[in-house]
């Protein structure tokens, strides 16, 4: 069984957690601990899963992603007004192989998925998404990937899977589960032509870092309709994780971050929240720590809405182009939008109702100005791809 893996949570944290206050996330995480063994779970909302393997890293770790600092941290935090259930399965150390420590990683976010348990993800490199995407193939039929990173991950066509190419991997495998990739800030100049080149010819969406942090709220239709988010660590600015010159100057701040990581929270279908790339820093474990935080506060005010015609809380807009005849759908409750795209509904449907994908109110005001919005044209080619 993959859960004879799980190392649990160092009595460090253990010791640390009777000093904290009753209001306090250490006092109410459920813990995987070597007198009691793994918590129970049923009726868990969350599931921190540490996963120490690094040696795919594209540039070689010289030290070993310190969880527990992370989670002391993490557990000094206080309870928002949540009605969720958490548990610390503590960590998954290096494997014989790199593909054993894969296959543990599968195997365990797997039975998380069925049990509707979210896995929050420490992982040292961010090759770990590869892993946590695969174990949605028993989940999910068609998945949607949305990573937070400076760059594409694509890597060279002979470079074996590394933290710098897990996408390659991702794209080329069997079977291929992945319906839509989307990056949240990349940056151009860490980014080859030809990579920019092949998101364009794959329908894939690309959203560099400028065009995010003048409107952060930007990324949230973009993570509404993930699967999966991985976060590269790599793509918030050195200053603000106190970090080695191999992060960038320029990137998301701490407040833009945590943001973003509240609109995954709040995604109906975000199933699986990864923190890859860390350096042990105290700012760094600060900052995982808020991350977590604000992706479960996000969690806490999910809204399970289904626009449709028929639905009173939604306003149904019909806006007539000189090309196609769009309709779109804003929420009376949350203010968000969503437009059809007929053409995905015979190759990843099964019921008899068109796709619906998360939009904003400017592409519908751009759709109404006779300019078909660019995310609803991606999604509309790739329905006949």
């Amino acid at each position: 069984m993959a859960f004879d893996f799980l190392i649990p949570v160092q009595e460090r944290v253990l010791a640390h957690c009777e000093l904290l206050p009753p209001q306090s996330l250490g006092r109410h995480i459920y813990k995987h601990t070597k007198k009691e063994g793994l918590p129970v779970l049923a009726n868990a909302s969350f599931a921190i899963l540490g996963v120490l393997e690094s040696r795919n890293a594209f540039e070689k770790k010289t030290f070993v992603l310190d969880t527990t600092e992370i989670r002391i941290r993490l557990y000094r935090l206080l309870l928002g007004n949540w009605n969720s259930t958490l548990i610390d399965l503590g960590d998954i150390e290096e494997g014989e192989t790199v593909e054993d420590t894969y296959f543990v990683v599968k195997e365990i976010v797997a039975e998380l998925l069925e049990e509707n348990i979210i896995p929050i993800i420490l992982g040292a490199t961010q090759d770990i998404t590869y892993p946590t995407y695969r174990a949605f193939d028993r989940i999910r039929d068609m998945i949607n990937l949305v990573s937070i990173d400076s760059k594409f991950d694509f890597g060279a066509d002979e470079e074996l899977i590394s933290s710098n190419s897990y996408m390659s991997k991702i794209i080329t495998d069997k079977p291929n589960n992945l319906f839509n990739f989307s990056n949240i800030g990349y940056q151009s100049y860490f980014n080859a032509q030809e990579e920019i080149d092949l998101m364009e010819r794959l329908f894939f969406d690309a959203y560099r870092l400028g065009e995010m942090i003048t409107d952060i709220t930007l990324t949230e239709p973009i993570l509404r309709n993930a699967d999966i988010v991985s976060l590269d660590t790599r793509a918030i600015k050195a200053s603000e994780m106190n970090a080695s010159g191999n992060f960038s100057p320029n990137g998301f701040d701490g407040r833009e971050i945590c943001a973003i990581a509240r609109y995954a929270g709040l995604s109906d279908k975000v199933a699986a929240f990864g923190i890859f790339e860390s350096e042990n820093t105290e700012h760094s474990f600060q900052l995982i720590s808020q991350i977590i935080w604000y992706f479960i506060e996000g969690f806490n005010f999910r809204i399970k809405e289904f626009p449709s015609g028929k639905n009173k809380d939604f306003t149904k807009f019909n806006v007539p182009t000189d090309t196609e005849d769009l309709i779109f759908y804003k929420s009376l409750l949350s203010e968000r939008w969503w437009v059809e795209v007929p053409s995905i509904l015979t190759s990843h449907n099964k019921i008899n109702t068109p796709a619906l994908l998360p939009c904003t109110e400017q592409d519908y005001l751009d759709a109404c100005n006779q300019n078909i919005p660019e995310r609803w044209f991606k999604a509309y080619k790739k329905g006949f791809n």
